[in-house]
């Protein structure tokens, strides 16, 4: 890592970077600029989408991003405004559409020239630009190749290397947010008909905090509020999260929020440019003046937002600001939440959030005079100790005033990927309750599992402990995505086998088990052929709502299967049960996966069957603007709860301490990444160009600890369970 003093303003550090991979090289750091031109967003997406796809595929394709009879965006989850303007992607959706529809190709040829140790050397922004995908690759076991193999024996590999391990607990089955609602159905139903729920997900490293939290608190692990409620809001606080790099399209959507009055509040370690001004490149004015976003920023200490909250709900009691009657109708355990509130020591406070009182108690009287208020928070909030607690504590704060089943007011967790939420609505949880598991096995004549499986973290701890042998990832890049890389590469080569579901190249393929199979899918840009037509997915949004996505390029290459066919392939080889008869005759068994396969209404007819809230279902999807699933702390203010009611809970501060001469560190996704997907080396936010390996430190901090501007140092990760 290279270090920089950092504090809005970097010192000029400037190498030449290797030329065939620019991020393992040197990088130039220059003063961070306000990007004052939504020009700079748009051409560089522009250039950027030109250069993969070509002028006229460019045009067709960004044509039909995330508009009702397109394709939704395989980039974040922020959902679909009612009316949808002639562009509606941003920066890093078109750079993700450029990426799947790239010309570029990644064939047997580049496999036979590139041994996978020497593809470990490679970075991230390599691998990913080599292209698409295009015919499944097979290391044999000892081989220093990846070499091609036929689908048909891909599958009978699969399935007999599955039911030669010791129990089908020795295998674990990941997902990755961009499966669509019919894949991740088909794919758990598989996996638990295989006999195991070791199904961890990419949600266990982003939002699972915000997950367990809600669900305790209010009934459904979900977020409150539509697209809507935004508009109508009269204060949007923004927590931990940073819109401009991780969800753009946001940015529009608190626009207009401000121009209908609303007061925008941001809590964040750093002061983030895109939410500071807003060059909206669908508006011209705001493209050319841009639009003053933030109206007050308060520079947090790591870690102390669950202090902040508290604090705030303190001074709400404290100054007869409840609202009584929504508190003692739809609410329990508040006595025991007062009682601990009337403790709270200031001093703590302030030593936590690293804020003034004034400053706390501003904000205090902002909430008190606002009728509907909506919190947003992302991975700022949901990736530390106290994730949990700090999420429980927005909850606590947003029932004092009743900020829950009504217009304009409510709880907003971002949600990353574009179909991470809807995954786990279909049954990808390691933990899914019995009514689920009730209803599935129902559906499909047979009786699930009932103990729970591995999530992510599990998982890797099974790898080292040779419990796990086998790993299956649906989409994803688990090697990259898992919080420890070298030690989950470490386990992931231990393996007896390895399968990625995959459009591009990525790290996950090159630090891969000992047997390991790439299948190449088609991507949500790409036209769907099936037995019985054309096909359409869907996917549900970060607010709940459900609606199609169709492809429309043809595919990378004519070997490149859609995921529900993969996933019905593996099927067909594994569990042989499932066959239907032969002849003529209808299928005796309880699930014909060559017809799911043929025809995906038929998926999403068992889903409905399967999943409250999707009656109907096929209908429904083919309505021009979806639907929205059922909320019932938002829609009637009902909180399926243990208690009956939404719950206050107490939750002991406990301020992190950092010893002398260590630093706290913050990670944050640079721009021109979208999760492990690296689209390019400059970060204009923050002033980066040619490299992402930087360690941002106060000016005065990295004097008293003695190194240089620009030093290349090393980080060592001090942590204590006492």
């Amino acid at each position: 890592m290279r270090i920089s003093g950092a504090g809005g303003h970097n010192d000029t550090v400037t190498r030449r970077p290797p030329q065939d991979d620019p991020d393992d090289g040197a990088l130039e750091v220059g003063h961070r600029k306000h990007d004052a031109a939504g020009l700079t967003a748009v051409t560089k997406a522009l250039v950027m989408s030109n250069e993969q796809m070509g002028f006229r595929r460019t045009a067709l394709t960004l044509a039909r991003v995330n508009q009702k009879h397109g394709f939704d965006c395989p980039g974040c989850a922020w959902p679909d405004p009612q009316h949808r303007s002639t562009a509606e992607f941003c920066e890093n959706g078109a750079k993700a559409v450029a990426e799947e529809a790239t010309l570029r190709r990644v064939t047997r040829a580049f496999f036979a020239e590139h041994p996978i140790a020497e593809l470990a050397t490679r970075s991230d922004y390599w691998l990913g630009q080599q292209g698409r995908l295009v015919e499944p690759m097979h290391r044999p076991r000892g081989a220093t190749h990846y070499v091609p193999i036929s689908w048909d024996d891909a599958f009978t590999l699969i399935a007999d290397r599955l039911r030669a391990l010791p129990s089908p607990d020795a295998a674990s089955f990941y997902t990755s947010g961009r499966a669509s609602n019919e894949a991740a159905f088909l794919y758990q139903l598989m996996v638990r008909r295989f006999g195991t729920n070791n199904l961890p997900d990419c949600s266990n490293m982003c939002h699972e905090s915000s997950g367990a939290a809600l669900a305790h608190s209010i009934g459904i692990g979900k977020g409150s509020v539509h697209l809507e409620d935004l508009y109508a809001a009269d204060l949007i606080l923004v927590v931990g999260q940073n819109p401009g790099t991780n969800h753009p399209r946001m940015l529009t959507a608190l626009e207009k929020a401000k121009r209908n009055g609303a007061h925008i509040v941001t809590v964040n370690p750093l002061d983030e440019a895109g939410l500071r001004r807003f060059h909206n490149p669908q508006s011209p004015v705001s493209l050319v003046k841009g639009t003053e976003l933030a109206d007050e920023f308060l520079q947090i200490r790591l870690s102390g937002d669950q202090a902040l909250f508290a604090a705030l709900a303190k001074l709400t009691i404290d100054a007869g600001a409840v609202d009584e009657d929504f508190v003692a109708t739809h609410t329990s355990e508040y006595a025991e939440y007062a009682a601990h509130l009337a403790t709270l020591d200031w001093d703590q406070v302030i030593a936590a959030t690293g804020l003034t009182r004034d400053e706390i108690e501003v904000l205090a009287e902002r909430y008190r005079s606002s009728e509907r208020v909506i919190v947003c928070w992302a991975m700022g909030l949901t990736q530390h100790r106290d994730a949990v607690a700090t999420i429980q504590e927005i909850t606590n704060l947003m029932l004092l005033r009743g900020n829950i089943g009504k217009p304009g007011a409510g709880l907003c967790p971002v949600r990353g990927h574009s179909n991470v939420q809807g995954d786990r609505t279909m049954g990808i949880w390691e933990k899914a309750p019995d009514w689920f598991l009730d209803a599935l096995g129902a559906e499909f004549d047979f009786e699930p599992r009932r103990e729970h499986g591995l999530d992510a973290v599990d998982t890797i701890r099974a790898m080292r402990a040779g419990e796990v042998r086998a790993f299956v990832a649906l989409g994803g890049n688990f090697v990259a995505a898992t919080p420890d890389t070298t030690a989950t590469a470490a386990a992931m080569a231990d393996l007896d086998l390895t399968v990625q579901v995959s459009t591009k190249l990525n790290r996950s393929h090159a630090l891969c088990g000992q047997e390991a199979l790439i299948l190449p899918c088609l991507g949500r840009t790409e036209r769907d052929r099936q037995r019985d037509g054309d096909q359409v997915v869907s996917v549900e949004d970060s607010m709940g709502m459900v609606h199609l996505s169709r492809g429309r390029l043809e595919p990378a290459g004519s070997q490149v299967r859609s995921e529900i066919a993969i996933i019905t392939g593996i099927a067909e080889a594994l569990l042989p049960d499932d066959e239907p008869a032969t002849g003529s005759g209808p299928a005796t068994k309880a699930v014909d996966w060559g017809e799911l396969r043929a025809d995906y209404d038929r998926i999403r007819d068992h889903i409905s069957r399967v999943v409250p809230g999707f009656e109907d279902f096929n209908e429904r999807v083919h309505r021009r603007d979806g639907f929205a699933l059922p909320h019932p702390p938002r829609d009637r203010r009902e909180f399926p709860t243990a208690t009956g009611k939404a719950r206050f809970t107490v939750n002991a501060l406990d301020p992190l301490q950092v010893p002398a001469g260590h630093l706290l560190l913050q990670t944050i996704r640079s721009h021109d990444q979208f999760n492990t997907t690296i689209y390019g080396l400059y970060d204009r936010y923050r002033g980066i160009k040619a490299g992402r390996r930087v360690v941002f430190v106060r000016p005065d901090d990295r004097a008293e600890l003695g190194f240089a501007d620009g030093e290349h140092v090393d980080l060592v990760s001090v942590w204590s369970d006492g």
